[in-house]
């Protein structure tokens, strides 16, 4: 920082702790049903089953997908923020199997505490991923506020029959996870200790981009991508909406390295136990299936990756789709 002053804590500036968890999933549910009933003949996508954008027909070929989201910081190193939250934004366009057009910044910034040559860092970091993308940034809003925030509202284009949706899960198809979780737990960490973690932040920047397009390719009609509520969230978010079941192996589930150590530490945030709490009516534990499991399970992730109905080359197989109702963890 200018003048030789000592380094910002980013996360101990974010009073939900730098967190990038989302209001919890039934508080949330009952703000939204305030928009319900809405009908618009445009609407392909809306707010009725939780999809990750809305997409509205302008043409018989041609969907309109729109979504934003942001966050305080989950790491120290603005550069890195801006490049998280961008991947962010971008995924829930590339969750519903769209591509993304173009992006505005979302900006939130204490202007007598923090310098803007740190903002200046956090918006770098947002175009560089945007770049990859190959999306434009043009413009966006910004409002002085106690806490910094960012991300970015984002536009995206797709086929209206080839959308990627939480209602179309159906029994007998295999469940596919496109990137690790565990990141919760790490950023967690990270925001009590300092220390950083290379892996977690590799992951959360990577874009979901391939995997959507591979999804795609293998003939997927049903997907999210993973993220504030938990895996255990977003799944059963996705199979009420289909009306199915679904089963998860616990041991084919991947985790960021470091996240089991930072488990076993203690390293949960309130976000995930809500989350837990939220869907463990819905759950079915097997033998030798503890509350920690659930727990990682359950991890709110910042960033996360495509949940992914049907079987995806090189990307592990983690359940199945069942007959049913609720979520059986074996």
């Amino acid at each position: 920082m200018p003048g030789g002053a000592p380094p910002v804590r980013l996360t101990g500036m974010a009073h939900g702790g730098g967190c990038a968890c989302k209001i919890p999933p039934g508080e949330l549910e009952e703000a939204v049903a305030a928009l319900s009933g809405q009908r618009f003949d445009s609407v392909v996508v809306g707010l009725e089953d939780g999809d990750d954008a809305a997409a509205v027909r302008v043409r018989e070929d041609l969907a309109v997908l729109s979504t934003a989201d942001f966050f305080t910081p989950v790491v120290d190193d603005p550069f890195d923020w801006g490049r998280i939250a961008a991947a962010n934004a971008l995924s829930d366009v590339y969750a519903m199997g769209g591509t993304p057009v173009v992006a505005i910044n979302l900006v939130g910034w204490p202007r007598d505490v923090l310098p803007y040559a740190l903002l200046q860092e956090v918006l770098r970091g947002g175009l560089a991923v945007a770049q990859e993308a190959g999306v434009p940034v043009i413009g966006g809003h910004s409002v002085d506020d106690p806490e910094p925030k960012y991300g970015m509202a984002v536009t995206g284009t797709a086929h209206p029959d080839r959308l990627l949706r939480n209602d179309a899960a159906r029994p007998g198809l295999p469940l596919t996870l496109t990137k690790p979780i565990g990141v919760g737990l790490l950023n967690n960490r990270h925001k009590a200790t300092g220390e950083v973690f290379p892996a977690a932040i590799a992951t959360m920047t990577a874009l979901n981009r391939d995997a959507a397009q591979a999804a795609l390719a293998a003939g997927a009609r049903a997907a999210t991508d993973v993220t504030g509520f938990g895996l255990l969230g977003h799944l059963h978010k996705m199979a009420r909406a289909s009306g199915v079941g679904a089963v998860i192996d616990r041991a084919a589930v991947p985790l960021v390295d470091g996240a089991a150590d930072a488990l076993a530490a203690g390293y949960v945030s309130g976000g995930t136990r809500r989350n837990l709490d939220w869907v463990r009516p819905h759950l079915t534990p097997g033998p030798g299936i503890d509350d920690d499991d659930l727990l990682v399970l359950a991890d709110a992730q910042t960033s996360g990756g495509l949940l992914v109905v049907g079987e995806v080359p090189g990307y592990p197989v983690i359940g199945e789709i069942v007959a049913g109702s609720g979520i059986s963890i074996r």
